[in-house]
């Protein structure tokens, strides 16, 4: 055995002992096992990803998949079959094509093949609005996406997992608009699952997709909940909630004591009986304390799961012990479930030959997303936003704004650096439709002050703009003030402050998605049909047509930021 792998056998052993194996000796204890997911974004195959061990080391590697995650859950169950599957939300949207393009059925139905009892709304849940999650819950193929729903098996029943919302509202009703919990019964006690999704959830969702309802604040509406649970006999309580943290610490240790971020905030404000904590949304691995409750996640995409044993006194069902450990699913660690591959052969073989459509030659074979943490325009966010204008051009537009948020991967080519329909759809999962608005001049200078108000160029990035639009910006400055006055040029020429131009989004972005509130004060808005991903497709095949394949390997300096180094 390489030496690496006996390594991480003997670490997942001593994580594991005492936690996700041993029973309990103590019979007034019943100590019951999860395993659980989050943010896992319709990654049904195997995908890279990079990671720092307890040893400080750096690594790279193949994992996740549903196969693997089929394969690790029959190991866990072997050890105990009552071990239940909970998720902290985002399980679809943002999705790959080969779930994306079937409405991200096929995800819910691996859910579905793995054992999901419940998982919170992630903000990624309503992508396509809320009469959409709820057909995905309930089943049925009316949908606002004719084109994907049903179109798979020719029918959806419906998922057989719960997804729960304790701080989504009806405004109508002011009820619920999902289920607040779910309650199991494992080894004679009873344990209630409570979830909820960010407040700010709205935020990165499309406005008019979740009209009529309320986000409500997280811990609150957890908090109210628990009296109606007591009535029925439980008293203890699992959070599933979909936001998160960050630590420096990796993500296999335990008990790690710097978790920061809005997670911490929420669990300091949770009812003293509420010991553990699901989180999710900001993709990080961690097994955190936080005024001594566990406080988990297990970064995304399926790569890795979190195992936690909580220990329940049998007398007054209460939460008197809990442990976890985080677990890489690389490939090789376990034995692929052999009927999860079944099923996702016949989604491949569904999908295949529509993904792999040609679309165009690039000049280069990557261009790489806008990161999470990185600031600055990429070649990536170049190339769509140039697209967006060329497939705006017949309604006068001079200016294109993409949000680095839609952007979901880097765009690798194949043979030749040719682009085919799966890359580009796993590059703009979306499906946002460009919409044609006017702006002035201040609005202009007002949306890009509004990138850098309360660390959004952290959380949210730059907006990616088109050719010809270039400024300056100054991290130095006052908040307001970072846009370099008179930097703003169209074509070399200033931008006039009482002036109005043309301007392509879209129609995210032309809610107010990403808090860029100043788009809906835009003005003469003339949506279109033209999605984003055709608005790709066609500029793309016309510069290769042109014999000037588009694309770079790095970004073309529309956005300088002067002053103080990062």
């Amino acid at each position: 055995m390489k030496p690496h792998l006996i390594f991480r056998s003997v670490l997942l052993a001593a994580l594991l002992s005492g936690c996700a194996t041993q029973k309990p000796t103590d019979q007034a204890i019943a100590t019951i096992q999860l395993a659980t997911l989050n943010d896992f974004h319709g990654h049904l195959e195997p995908s890279k990803v990079t990671y720092t061990d307890l040893a400080g080391k750096e690594r790279t590697v193949t994992a996740g998949g549903a196969a693997m995650i089929a394969g690790a859950l029959n190991t866990w169950r072997r050890e105990d079959p009552e071990l239940l599957l909970v998720a902290a939300g985002d399980l679809i949207g943002a999705s790959p094509a080969l779930s994306l393009m079937w409405a991200d059925e096929p995800t819910l139905a691996a859910m579905d093949r793995l054992g999901l009892r419940a998982s919170s709304v992630g903000n990624h849940e309503f992508d396509a609005g809320r009469v959409e999650l709820l057909r995905q819950q309930k089943g049925g193929c009316a949908s606002p996406r004719p084109d994907k729903a049903c179109r798979f098996d020719g029918a959806w029943p419906g998922a057989k997992f719960q997804y729960l919302a304790a701080n989504v509202f009806d405004m109508v009703t002011n009820k619920p608009f999902l289920p607040a919990y779910h309650i199991e019964q494992v080894r004679g006690v009873k344990v209630a699952f409570i979830g909820a999704v960010l407040k700010d959830a709205t935020s990165t969702i499309l406005a008019s997709g979740v009209a009529g309802l309320n986000f409500a604040d997280e811990a609150q509406s957890i908090n109210r909940v628990l009296p109606e649970l007591r009535a029925q006999g439980v008293n203890a309580f699992v959070v599933l909630i979909h936001e998160g943290g960050r630590t420096p610490s990796a993500p296999q240790k335990t008990d790690c004591a710097d978790l920061r971020g809005p997670i911490v905030d929420v669990v300091r404000k949770l009812d003293p009986a509420i010991r553990v904590v699901i989180s999710g949304h900001s993709h990080k691995g961690y097994l955190c304390r936080v005024d001594g409750r566990l406080v988990t996640q297990a970064e995304m995409g399926g790569h890795v799961m979190s195992r936690i044993a909580i220990d329940i006194d049998r007398a007054t069902g209460r939460v008197v012990g809990e442990r976890a450990s985080n677990v890489v699913l690389e490939q090789g660690t376990f034995q692929p479930d052999v009927a999860m591959e079944s099923f996702l052969q016949s989604v491949r073989a569904r999908s295949d030959q529509a993904l792999a459509r040609p679309v165009a030659r690039l000049a280069v074979d990557t261009l790489e997303r806008p990161t999470d943490d990185y600031v600055d325009e990429s070649a990536l966010g170049d190339l769509i936003a140039d697209s967006m204008l060329y497939g705006a051009r017949s309604y006068g537009a001079q200016i294109a704004f993409m949000n680095r948020g839609g952007i979901r991967t880097s765009l690798r080519t194949g043979a030749g650096n040719v682009a085919n329909l799966g890359h580009l759809q796993a590059v703009l999962p979306f499906g946002n439709t460009l919409e044609i608005v006017n702006m002035t001049g201040a609005q202009i200078y007002a949306v890009l002050e509004e990138q850098f108000i309360a660390n959004r160029r952290v959380t949210r990035g730059l907006l990616q703009v088109s050719d010809g639009f270039t400024y300056q910006w100054n991290p130095a400055r006052p908040e307001g003030m970072r846009v370099v006055d008179k930097s703003v040029l169209l074509h070399g020429v200033q931008i006039e402050k009482d002036s109005t131009y043309r301007v392509a989004i879209n129609h995210f972005l032309a809610e107010g998605g990403d808090s860029f509130p100043t788009f809906t004060r835009a003005t003469n808005a003339a949506p279109t049909n033209i999605r984003d991903i055709d608005a790709l497709v066609d500029f793309l095949t016309s510069r290769d047509r042109a014999g000037k394949p588009a694309g770079a390997a790095s970004n073309a300096g529309r956005i300088t930021r002067t002053g103080p180094s990062k």
